[in-house]
């Protein structure tokens, strides 16, 4: 039991315990804080205006300044869809914190790790989209180049010119944060003194019979997926290539033996040293020296599927 007193000499016994009526004494200490011993009124809360929403937001040369670059670099950024900054109801474009960290991480690609465009986009995307017909064995290549490299003595930057690429981008290679092109697993497979065929995961026996479920594959920077069709072959090297839309070789790239193409779908430009031209169609087949410089591109807006057979075992 208490007793708690109020002004103007009122006193009332409540019949509960010491900390209750400690409690009630504190808050009604409060009230005649605020200086009102009449009815308690609620203060007014301020309103957000659309200025304290926007403070949050920095403009293209704000932005700028803070992550070390020109607007006219973010706005290149966003033109090859690296960043999509919002915009202000004046058409303005607007960078919050977040995009602030993603600027910082393409700076530091480009500037540290030497990647280009293609190569920021495969840093930054790690969920690719799954292709059609896309199998599931997929190689993961980076460990496999990493080791050869080292088992060869070479460093980052002795074989990364030996290869025509940037040391920045062979690193991102070996750590996975990057996929190569063809033209650029065929370097680096010559560089390491071996073939394509050492970045897939080949079981050690041979098979003659392979389902489609069971097949090895690559896949490139630009999207163009390498399918094994033969493993354990002595002198046959035989692949399902699937080339996406606007993708293909990214560069020529020659090495020993013949080859031969049958092109299941699509379709496919072909050059060979620059001199000859071909274009290649659905049902075509097609034959070349592996010694002359060859590079392929679709240009369509569909996918081109294609036989490969390279001989000897030498792409």
């Amino acid at each position: 039991m208490g007793l708690l007193h109020f002004r103007a000499g009122i006193s009332v016994r409540l019949h509960c315990s010491n900390n209750v009526v400690k409690a009630l004494f504190g808050a009604c200490r409060g009230f005649e804080s605020v200086g009102y011993n009449r009815e308690l009124v609620r203060k007014p809360q301020p309103q957000r205006n659309s200025d304290t929403v926007r403070a949050r937001f920095l403009t293209v040369g704000q932005t700028a300044r803070i992550v070390g670059v020109s607007p006219s670099t973010l706005r290149l950024w966003e033109s090859v869809g690296l960043i999509s900054p919002a915009r202000s109801t004046g058409k303005y474009r607007l960078f919050n914190p977040e995009m602030l960290e993603l600027l910082k991480r393409i700076k530091y690609l480009r500037d540290v790790q030497k990647l280009n465009v293609p190569g920021i986009k495969q840093v930054l995307d790690s969920k690719q989209a799954k292709a059609p017909g896309q199998v599931n064995n997929q190689s993961d290549i980076g460990a496999k180049l990493r080791k050869l490299r080292k088992s060869r003595g070479l460093g980052v930057v002795e074989a990364a010119e030996q290869a025509k690429i940037s040391p920045g981008f062979l690193s991102a290679i070996e750590l996975s944060r990057a996929n190569a092109s063809v033209a650029t697993l065929q370097r680096l497979a010559a560089t390491y003194n071996t073939t394509v065929l050492e970045f897939f995961d080949i079981p050690r026996h041979k098979r003659r019979l392979i389902r489609p479920q069971q097949r090895h594959s690559l896949r490139t920077e630009s999207g163009v997926a390498m399918e094994l069709l033969s493993t354990g072959t002595k002198m046959l090297e035989c692949m399902l290539f699937r080339v996406p839309p606007k993708a293909g070789s990214d560069g020529a790239y020659s090495h020993v033996g013949e080859e031969f193409i049958y092109m299941l779908k699509g379709s496919l430009e072909f050059w060979l040293d620059e001199l000859e031209f071909h274009v290649l169609q659905e049902g075509d087949s097609f034959w070349f020296e592996s010694n002359i410089g060859h590079r392929w591109f679709n240009p369509t807006d569909k996918e081109a599927v294609l036989i490969w057979v390279n001989t000897p075992l030498t792409f």
